[in-house]
């Protein structure tokens, strides 16, 4: 049995996303609870040097929609990276879910045997789809979604494993 290129990304985009809501919802509740400023959480890091929260939901989700519409042939949607608060966050992760659920099985038929083009650099590259897919897109999601629970856990929200895996 092979797995379709659909079933390595729509659905598992959608967990993902819908896993970092939650935690960005006890990240709300819990700030709120503390009496913790709204923007006070996005703007947290784990070190100096590194970007703060509102960059690694960003990266996310702009992510996933690169992914996808780089697969389909379609033209991304452009988001604005304006977000201040942990409400803010939350709409940007509804606005993703919201986008791959436009993507069906029919939309990514074919695109393992596909290549994909990615700037690199400012030129254009071509690359395969599937290991663009499995060696590099989802890694670098699955990073950018590690550190924004590493952040929030580091800043005493009480999430743990089982949020971050979903279920």
């Amino acid at each position: 049995m092979s797995l379709s290129m659909y079933a390595i990304t729509a659905p598992v985009f959608t967990r993902y996303l819908n896993n970092l809501d939650a935690i960005l919802a006890k990240a709300e509740a819990n700030a709120a609870e503390r009496k913790i400023k709204p923007e006070v959480l996005p703007a947290s890091r784990l070190a100096p040097d590194m970007l703060p929260l509102t960059f690694q939901v960003q990266s996310t989700t702009d992510r996933i929609k690169f992914v996808l519409a780089r697969l389909t042939g379609r033209t991304p949607p452009s988001w604005a990276d304006t977000e201040t608060t942990l409400g803010d966050l939350r709409a940007r992760v509804k606005t993703a879910l919201d986008y791959v659920a436009t993507f069906t099985e029919a939309d990514l038929a074919g695109s393992e045997e596909r290549p994909v083009t990615l700037k690199v650099r400012g030129e254009e590259q071509s690359v395969p789809s599937v290991p663009h897919v499995t060696l590099n897109a989802i890694p670098q999601i699955t990073f950018h979604l590690t550190m924004a629970y590493a952040i929030l856990r580091h800043n005493g929200v009480p999430i743990g494993k089982g949020d971050f895996v979903g279920g």
